[in-house]
């Protein structure tokens, strides 16, 4: 019996007691966890797992932003980036001079109207050209418009045109310039449109940002790019002259002479004064620009280009280069001046010995008539 007993208790010893389990954490809706995850599966699975889970790019939602509101930021910035358009700008110097009536008569559906009393060029427009698919964007501008500004002084820019179809506007051109010159030169560059950029405009690496590009924004552009490509033509040509002068400045330093005709210097005269004329008159580099005087965008704009490509200081180098080609001129016409002069006092030498000796002729002869 007392064995009995002693089993009983060392049974009741034995049973663990039971108890409830815990109830599992509940979330709350604002909790940070419930907006990091899309479903309850995903989360336990993040939860456990030791490995991150991948998810797209709306599931890494930031924490404290709701998912809708993140979506919705996400999509913007898309539209956004899908919105700037890249606009190739292209410069050429094709000609000393184009005939801007004719052009604009032959093209006068395409002529843009003038927004200025400016007259030394015209602004064209082609919009029945289809977008192409082309390695330089031209496809992702969203607008199928083409743009050649052309200046009367041999300037042609272009807009939104790939260089592959540059040609076929570059004949329009050529049709009505003169002195068409052997060695085209180029210069390229671009506008980015971005509707929202903060301020109205923003310089950038070889382009320049806008808010938005109208007529008159290609004007200010094609203007300052004109002048700068053709001020590297007048810069070539000056340049050739002074390597000429300092050419004959060693001969005369060697030799201490020099053999120039007196046509090949008036020849040099006129090419510097001409190459002047062209650009202070012919390119306007110091006219005022009545776009930019009526609206203080373009005139940042304006300002802009002219520091990006250094209008003032080239022309300030080619000036003083002028300076040093009009003294060599200057030497090497009194030096021949000089020439000139000696070569008359020679002249009038020789007369005068020809006078005494018929004189003297005269006198003998007279003499022995006398004497007979």
């Amino acid at each position: 019996m007392g064995r009995l007993r002693a089993l009983l208790h060392l049974k009741r010893l034995m049973v663990i007691p039971w108890s409830p389990l815990p109830p599992p954490p509940q979330f709350h809706l604002s909790s940070p966890l419930l907006h990091r995850v899309n479903n309850p599966v995903s989360s336990l699975s993040r939860f456990f797992s030791p490995i991150p889970a991948i998810s797209d790019a709306f599931d890494a939602v930031p924490i404290g932003e709701h998912r809708e509101d993140y979506r919705c930021s996400v999509h913007e910035s898309q539209e956004e980036e899908e919105m700037v358009k890249n606009i190739p700008v292209k410069a050429y110097f094709l000609s000393t001079s184009i005939d801007l009536k004719s052009l604009q008569a032959e093209n006068v559906c395409n002529a843009i109207p003038p927004t200025s009393r400016s007259l030394n060029y015209i602004a064209l427009r082609y919009s029945d050209f289809q977008p192409e698919i082309t390695d330089m964007g031209v496809q992702d501008n969203g607008c199928c418009d083409r743009y050649v500004v052309v200046f009367q002084y041999g300037s042609a820019v272009l807009f939104n045109i790939a260089d592959h179809e540059a040609e076929q506007y570059l004949d329009i051109v050529r049709k009505h310039a003169s002195g068409l010159l052997p060695e085209m030169r180029k210069d390229d560059y671009a506008v980015v449109e971005k509707p929202s950029l903060p301020t109205w405009m923003q310089g950038g690496l070889d382009n320049i940002v806008l808010k938005s590009l109208d007529a008159d924004g290609i004007r200010i552009i094609g203007n300052v790019l004109g002048q700068s490509i053709a001020l590297d033509h007048y810069i070539r040509q000056v340049d050739d002259m002074v390597e000429e002068f300092t050419e004959i400045n060693r001969v005369m330093e060697k030799t201490g002479t020099f053999d120039m005709k007196r046509k090949k210097l008036f020849q040099l005269v006129g090419r510097a004064n001409s190459n002047l004329a062209d650009v202070i008159i012919r390119l306007g580099l110091f006219d005022r620009s009545e776009i930019a005087w009526k609206n203080a965008n373009y005139a940042q704009i304006l300002e802009f280009l002219r520091e990006e490509y250094e209008l003032n200081q080239r022309f300030g180098n080619l000036d003083f280069k002028l300076k040093f080609v009009e003294h060599n001129i200057h030497f090497l016409q009194e030096v021949l001046q000089n020439r000139r002069s000696d070569l008359l006092e020679w002249g009038i030498i020789i007369l005068l010995i020809i006078e005494n000796v018929i004189s003297m002729y005269e006198i003998i002869k007279d003499s022995n008539m006398i004497s007979s």
